[in-house]
Order: structure tokens, then sequence, then C-alpha cells
């Protein structure tokens, strides 16, 4: 296939849609199995550091950076984001964080709540 360029006038291929395909497949096995690696290591990390005496303050920042990180690995690798246009990755990761926040406003006051009457 061939397309002309209205304000050159030159030709070029224009990639079948086989070529996209193959182009958006992804990473083969030895990717998704160094994927995989790093995202148990992460795991492990969290597991390791869940069972040192850190404060909670300071353990919850950790754990949820490192939950953030896995995600973002996920989203990339297994959900092909990696792959898409910059433009949609745009629109998706706003779209988590407003959810995100609509959750946490939705379930702190109750959250406050029991840990006032755990406390009585």
């Amino acid at each position: 296939r061939v397309a002309v360029s209205a304000a050159t006038g030159e030709e070029k291929s224009m990639p079948t849609q086989a070529h996209a395909e193959a182009t958006r497949a992804g990473a083969g096995l030895r990717s998704n199995l160094a994927i995989w690696i790093v995202l148990i290591a992460i795991t492990g990390f969290q597991v390791f550091l869940a069972s040192l005496r850190l404060p909670p303050m300071l353990l919850l920042l950790i754990l949820a950076g490192l939950a953030v990180v896995q995600a973002g690995i996920s989203m990339s690798y297994f959900m092909h984001l990696r792959y898409e246009k910059f433009s949609l990755v745009l629109w998706v990761i706003p779209a988590i964080l407003i959810f995100t926040a609509i959750m946490l406003i939705l379930f702190l006051p109750d959250a406050f709540r029991l840990l006032q009457m755990h406390s009585h």
C-alpha cells in the first residue's frame, strides 16, 4: 500500500495491519520473565519492609510508593500501555488518580471513625 503526501507529493509505504500488530505484539518470553522477576522482587522487598519495626507512616509511604511502581510496570507491559499513543496514557493516568481520590474521599471518614472507636 502506498500513500501520497498532499503537501510534498512524495510516496510513502503504509504499514499493513500485520506489521502494526507485530510491532505492538509486546515483549517476548524473556522480557515477560524479567518483568515478573522484578515484580516478585519488589513484592519480596515489601514483605521484608513490613517485618521491620519502622514508624507506621514511613512504612505506609514506602509501601504505597512501591505499589505505585508495581502498578506502573504492570500497566506498561501487561496492559500494553507502553506501546500505545502517549495521549491515551495522558487520559488513563488522570482517570486512575481521580478514581483513587474519590475512593479516599468515600472511605477515609469511616476509617477515622473506626480508628476512634478502637482507641476507646
